[in-house]
C-alpha cells in the first residue's frame, strides 16, 4: 500500500471510529434517566444537583406564576412595605391545577425523548404529578410522591386536610404571616421574610422542627409569597386505567407536621386499594415536611437507587 493510499485508509478508519464513538455516546445518552421535580406550595423550580453528579439528569419544572421575577417586589424587601405588598396583583390569581399540569406535561414530553422519566412531586406537587401521569401514562416511567398529596378516595388536598388524620396538620398555624385579603388577591400571600417571633416559631414547628434556625430561615427565604387559591381544592384524582398503571413510590416523612404521617399513610392505603395490582413502594425518612440537608441526603440516595 503506497503512502497516499495508507493515509486515506487511516483517515477512513478514523472517521468510522469517530462515527462509532458518536453513535455509542448518543445511545448511552438515550438511556439517561431524567428526574423532573414539581414543587409544592410557594416553591420555585429547583432540582437535586447531586443526582446530576451521579450521572442522571435533574430539572425543576417551572410552574405558571411561580417565577421569582413575577413574585418578588421591592415591597417584599427590607424594610418592607406591607401596605403596598397587600395590594400588588398576584400572578397566580387565575392559575389552576390544569395550568400546572400543562406546564409539567410539556416538560415530560421533552424529557421522554432522551430516556426514562421519573416524575417527583413534593407536597402539593403530588396533585400535579398524578394528573400528568393520568394524561400521559406511557411517558412517565415512575412517580415519586415525596411527602406529597395523592388523592384517590377524596378528590383534593383540601378534602384530605379535613379528615381526622389531616386535622393534626400545623399548616394553618402560620396565619399570622398572611398579607392582604385572599378574596381580593385571589391568592394566598404569606410574608415568609417577616421577623415576627410568633410566625417563625409556628413555621419551624410546622415545616422544619428538626432544623436549626439558620436552616429554617434559608428555607423560608427561598419561598415565593403567593400560591393559587384554586389548586388545593381542585380534583386531583387519576384514573385506575391511566395514572393507576404507572409504577409509584411514596417517601414518607416521619416527622412531618404539615402532612402528618397518619395522613400520608391514609393516602397510601387508599391509593393501593384503588389499584391493588400496582401498589406503592414505600420508603421512610426521619424528616420534617421541609427536610434538612442531612435528611435530604437520604432522599437523594433513595432517588438515585430508583433510577438503577
Amino acid at each position: 500500500m503506497n503512502e497516499p493510499t495508507r493515509r486515506t485508509a487511516f483517515q477512513l478508519a478514523a472517521v468510522a471510529g469517530a462515527g462509532a464513538a458518536t453513535t455509542s455516546f448518543a445511545a448511552k445518552r438515550k438511556e439517561v434517566t431524567t428526574f423532573l421535580f414539581v414543587t409544592g406550595s410557594n416553591g420555585v423550580a429547583t432540582a437535586d444537583p447531586e443526582l446530576t453528579l451521579r450521572g442522571h439528569r435533574a430539572l425543576g419544572v417551572g410552574l405558571p406564576g411561580h417565577g421569582p421575577e413575577e413574585q418578588f417586589h421591592r415591597a417584599y424587601q427590607a424594610p418592607q412595605d406591607l401596605a403596598k405588598l397587600a395590594t400588588i396583583p398576584s400572578p397566580v390569581s387565575g392559575v389552576t391545577l390544569d395550568d400546572y399540569v400543562e406546564a409539567t406535561e410539556k416538560a415530560v414530553r421533552r424529557a421522554a425523548e432522551h430516556g426514562p422519566v421519573i416524575l417527583v412531586g413534593g407536597s402539593l406537587g403530588g396533585s400535579t404529578i398524578t394528573k400528568v401521569a393520568d394524561a400521559v401514562p406511557d411517558l412517565v416511567d415512575l412517580l415519586v410522591y415525596d411527602a406529597a398529596y395523592c388523592c384517590t378516595k377524596l378528590s383534593s388536598p383540601a378534602a384530605y386536610l379535613e379528615t381526622p388524620e389531616g386535622k393534626a396538620s400545623l399548616a394553618t398555624s402560620i396565619v399570622s404571616g398572611l398579607v392582604g385579603d385572599p378574596r381580593v388577591l385571589k391568592a394566598i400571600r404569606v410574608n415568609w421574610r417577616t421577623n415576627d417571633e410568633k410566625f417563625l416559631k409556628a413555621a419551624k414547628a410546622a415545616y422544619m422542627a428538626d432544623g436549626t434556625d439558620g436552616e429554617l430561615l434559608a428555607m423560608l427565604n427561598s419561598l415565593l409569597p403567593d400560591e393559587s387559591l384554586q389548586v388545593s381544592s381542585a380534583d386531583a384524582r387519576g384514573r385506575a386505567q391511566a395514572w393507576g398503571r404507572v409504577p409509584r413510590v411514596y417517601i414518607r416523612h416521619s416527622r412531618d407536621m404539615v402532612l402528618p404521617i397518619a395522613l400520608q399513610d391514609r393516602m397510601i392505603r387508599e391509593a393501593d386499594a384503588a389499584t391493588p395490582g400496582n401498589k406503592f413502594r414505600v420508603f421512610t425518612v426521619e424528616a420534617s415536611h421541609a427536610p434538612t440537608a442531612k435528611a435530604y441526603a437520604r432522599i437523594t440516595e433513595i432517588l438515585h437507587r430508583l433510577a438503577k
